[in-house]
């Protein structure tokens, strides 16, 4: 074999040596492997040439594509050369590395930064796409000799960047630049993603880049069939309230400075190291993953205080170094490296057999890609499982942050995980999630459920706004929203139950006022007066069904006693009769004024059938309020509807599944 990168074993740059070893034996692939290839193969013959495979840290992915690389037919005689796009100098070697390893006949070269400059002339060439954009190295890859181009981590292929470089090879990618020329080209080369996860949480739509996913693995299949080593987690709660930390409107994670500030604090880095201490001490090799450098450095410092011996990695580390470094934690030579997104990805280090995520994440993708370090196979190393350990919120829990239990659909609030496997959590989100066949095992209601209808046009249930004051009163009290409720009481004027919120003198309670009638209504409108007196308090009560109960006791005793007290009635007479017509101007007035949302079904029809109760029922929720707090309400729903639809397109971004991709995301 001829070398042409002096960090492939025994030979120096543009060496043309051929390696003196034996040939490698056939490679034998795994079941699932196998099937992958399959699904490679049978998608590329039926004519799509840009396609993504899904397959976990840990699965082989590029021994995957290294092999379809040796099944694939050339496009044409002359096209044998292939191109392995990666992101950086550690996966071009490893990369690299493997292909010597498993086709010794092939040439291989690396293309990256200034030392290694590729002919464009080997079998097989891996390159950084960093390297491959700056100064327009990638023309040194003639298309008509290109038989496949394998991008490695393809979740990136969507940025600008790598559009456009791949552009150059496919005229089915877009140019980020309008003004780019499309190519002519002699054939359709091939275009394959291969990703542990094939999504975007930033929104940039891979579907720009590959046509369809064509197969996908999820890691706990994986650990179920023992391709991947066993689990145990832990969740660990602790005191960080995230409700404040900023959120990145692009990649829609938590900003990592903002984030530190909360997380990088002498009680959580300790509370990192006593859980480390209680729950791994015994563990070999232990990765954690934080925040930010400062973070890395002060939680590093945190471990040495306990005589830990704790040593980090970050991207300022020169690359000399961190190559000894990873070497040195990869033989178990110290217990405990600490990294900031370093080693989140093309990290090859089976021994680990520990991950402490120690950032908090909104992003699947991240959460996966920092646990799956840990899920390689080593039994060389006496490894029999690893143990994930991360930090759930404990005071304010924050919608869209990943953790163990929601990995599952497990709320973090109400399971505690401790050394859990994932055989156990699969089995308990099940048993959550069933069920219940037997309608005589639901338990009646003890408590009255409060449902108001804010829309004061809403005719439902008499009208009343509130169908739940049915249960506390036989008289026709009006829900106004908000735990406003209101009794007319035959033009003696009304009373009016509201909340009182909780100070520092007094709970929470509810307060009732009567206002008496100063005028008749027709006297007061002739007169364009208001026709209320003062309004006077009535009593406080500590729940509405005492307020309601104590309020009908002071209006048959005090405004409207004796018979007369029948008109209160909700099945009063009078309320069966037809709307008046004075009733039905006023409501058509106000109905066309307002564009009510909510509203169903014909105004005129309904007015049309209108009884006199349910126009005094609209009549009194206008007056009292109710239209202003349903369309304040209605603002605020729409408000949160369209963050969680956001959230919910963030999290649909992160679903991988086999099938077409959108250029939508």
């Amino acid at each position: 074999m001829r070398c042409l990168s002096k960090h492939l074993p025994f030979y120096p740059i543009f060496s043309s040596v051929r390696y003196a070893s034996t040939p490698a034996a056939p490679v034998v692939l795994r079941p699932y492997q196998e099937h992958c290839l399959d699904a490679c193969i049978d998608a590329l013959a039926t004519g799509s040439t840009r396609i993504g495979v899904s397959l976990p840290t840990g699965s082989g992915k590029t021994t995957v594509f290294i092999s379809l690389l040796s099944r694939m037919a050339p496009p044409t005689t002359s096209a044998t050369r292939s191109l392995i796009v990666v992101n950086s100098i550690e996966l071009a070697r490893q990369s690299a590395d493997q292909v010597a390893r498993l086709f010794p006949n092939w040439l291989v070269e690396i293309e990256q930064g200034m030392k290694y400059n590729a002919s464009g002339l080997a079998d097989v060439t891996v390159a950084t796409y960093q390297t491959l954009i700056r100064g327009n190295r990638w023309r040194k890859f003639d298309p008509a000799t290109m038989k496949a181009i394998i991008v490695d981590e393809a979740h990136h292929a969507a940025a600008p960047s790598y559009r456009r470089l791949l552009a150059q090879f496919h005229n089915g990618i877009k140019h980020p630049d309008s003004a780019f020329q499309v190519p002519v080209l002699p054939h359709k080369i091939p275009i394959i993603g291969f990703s542990a996860t094939f999504s975007r949480h930033d929104g940039l739509a891979l579907g720009s880049v590959f046509e369809r996913i064509v197969y996908h693995r999820d890691f706990l299949e994986m650990i179920k069939e023992q391709w991947l080593c066993n689990v145990r987690f832990t969740s660990v709660r602790a005191s960080i309230n995230l409700k404040d930390v900023t959120i990145n409107t692009r990649t829609g994670d938590f900003n990592p400075t903002s984030l530190a500030h909360v997380i990088n604090t002498d009680t959580i880095n300790d509370l990192v190291v006593k859980t480390w201490i209680d729950r791994a001490a015994t563990r070999k090799s232990t990765l954690i993953f934080c925040v930010n450098i400062a973070h890395v450095h002060a939680l590093t410092q945190h471990f040495r205080k306990y005589g830990i011996d704790a040593r980090y990695v970050y991207s300022e580390t020169p690359v000399t170094e961190r190559k000894a470094l990873v070497a040195a934690f990869r033989a178990g030579q110290f217990p405990v490296l600490i990294n900031c997104a370093i080693l989140t990805e093309g990290a090859d280090i089976p021994n680990i057999d520990c991950v402490i995520v120690a950032r908090p994440t909104r992003s699947r993708n991240v959460f996966a890609q920092m646990i799956g370090r840990g899920m390689r196979l080593s039994p060389d190393t006496g490894k029999a499982d690893c143990r994930i350990i991360d930090f759930v919120d404990s005071t304010t829990r924050v919608a869209g942050v990943v953790s163990i239990p929601t990995l599952f659909g497990l709320d973090p609030s109400e399971l505690a995980i401790n050394d859990e496997t994932t055989e156990f959590l699969e089995k308990r989100a099940a048993d959550i999630f069933v069920p219940h066949e037997d309608p005589d095992i639901i338990p009646a209601p003890k408590t009255v459920t409060y449902i108001d209808y804010e829309n004061p046009f809403s005719l439902v249930k008499d009208t009343s706004g509130a169908p739940h004051i049915a249960t506390l009163s036989k008289n026709a009290w009006v829900g106004c929203g908000e735990d406003v409720y209101v009794l007319e009481c035959l033009a003696k004027g009304y009373v009016r139950i509201e909340p009182v919120e909780a100070d520092d003198d007094v709970e929470s309670h509810f307060a009732a006022f009567f206002t008496p009638a100063m005028l008749d209504k027709h006297t007061a409108e002739a007169m364009n007066v208001i026709p209320y007196m003062r309004s006077r308090k009535v009593l406080t009560a500590r729940t509405v069904e005492d307020a309601v109960r104590g309020c009908d006791t002071y209006v048959a005793s005090k405004i409207v006693p004796g018979p007369m007290a029948m008109g209160l009635l909700r099945s009063a007479r009078w309320r069966k009769a037809p709307a008046s017509k004075g009733q039905l101007q006023l409501l058509a007035k106000r109905w066309a004024r307002k564009s009510v949302q909510g509203d169903d079904g014909d105004q005129e029809e309904k007015l049309a059938k209108m009884t006199k109760g349910d126009a005094a029922n609209i009549i009194i929720r206008l007056k009292h309020g109710a239209q202003a707090r349903f369309e304040k309400k209605m603002k605020l729903a729409t408000r949160a509807a369209a963050v969680s639809s956001k959230e919910a397109q963030r999290r649909a971004r992160e679903d991988v599944r086999v099938g077409p991709l959108h250029l939508g995301g």
